[in-house]
């Protein structure tokens, strides 16, 4: 009993930090994502030297990764040109090129797991930016919805996804990775996102110029979507613990695990969502 309460504390705690982080303002968003990356790189950086035995720079990593963030918001609000991103570029170039000067047998595996932080954690975090920030003939407008309805839709999945599981789930979905999902759970938390995305649907348009019935489907849309590949995140992470032979990414959230363990879905779910709204969705309106 003592556990769950700690878990439903901090889940509710985890939950009204990201939406007030996200709706407040745009600065907001820019100090709650920042440090959610710069944590989640270094988790990753650590979990791997400890396991794996390397000897990945765990702060300059860290580092790049948190100024990527910061980067792509400056760009995407206006608040600088492309010349914000050289700072960046400067950290990759370091990042390879001190491994030079170290004679250690895994220089191969540092470099693969330094850019695996900044391709798997870094990136996709500085693309949730484009989610948020909308170009108008006007200039550049925040715009949180599509941002917020990402993990609205990842909630709604888990929760049917554990309901539906727990009372029906018979049929395993990936075994070898994760032995406790089933189809039936997916199936489950598929439909209660997209019953999710009908309820936004109702009170925010996808867009001002779409028919009510071409808002609802796209909303549903990017439910599925999001479900379909926030699942595949889950279970890369998955994937990842058990080579790396552990449990939970971390303990900095008490009864949920590490960052890793709370972003892993979006991780894989956020470039999906930014490829859906900037391809099929403008296309549409446009």
């Amino acid at each position: 009993m003592k556990n769950l309460i700690i878990r439903t504390i901090t889940g509710a705690l985890f939950v009204i930090v990201l939406v007030g982080g996200i709706i407040w303002n745009p600065y907001s968003l820019l100090i709650l994502f920042t440090v959610i990356t710069a944590m989640t790189v270094w988790e990753f950086t650590t979990l791997v030297n400890r396991h794996l035995h390397l000897h990945v720079n765990r702060f300059i990593t860290t580092v790049a990764a948190a100024y990527l963030y910061v980067a792509v918001w400056a760009f995407n609000t206006n608040i600088m040109g492309a010349e914000v991103f050289i700072p960046y570029l400067i950290s990759i170039i370091y990042l390879l090129v001190a491994e030079i000067y170290f004679d250690r047998p895994d220089t191969i595996q540092n470099w693969a797991l330094t850019f695996m932080a900044q391709l798997y954690i870094a990136l996709p975090f500085a693309s949730f930016n484009t989610l948020c920030f909308i170009s108008t003939p006007a200039g550049v407008s925040y715009y949180y919805w599509y941002a917020l309805s990402l993990f609205i839709f990842l909630w709604a999945n888990d929760s049917g996804a554990y309901l539906l599981g727990t009372w029906l789930g018979k049929h395993r979905l990936f075994p070898r990775i994760s032995p406790k999902k089933s189809w039936e759970g997916s199936i489950g938390g598929g439909l209660t996102a997209i019953a999710a995305s009908q309820v936004i649907a109702s009170f925010i348009p996808f867009a001002e110029n779409l028919s009510t019935p071409q808002s609802r489907l796209l909303w549903a849309g990017l439910a599925l979507l999001t479900v379909i590949i926030g699942t595949w995140g889950d279970l890369v992470e998955s994937l990842l613990k058990r080579k790396l032979g552990i449990k939970d990414s971390g303990n900095i959230l008490p009864g949920h695990g590490g960052m890793l363990d709370r972003f892993d879905s979006s991780l894989l779910a956020i470039p999906a969502a930014v490829i859906y709204i900037y391809t099929i969705m403008l296309n549409i309106i446009h």
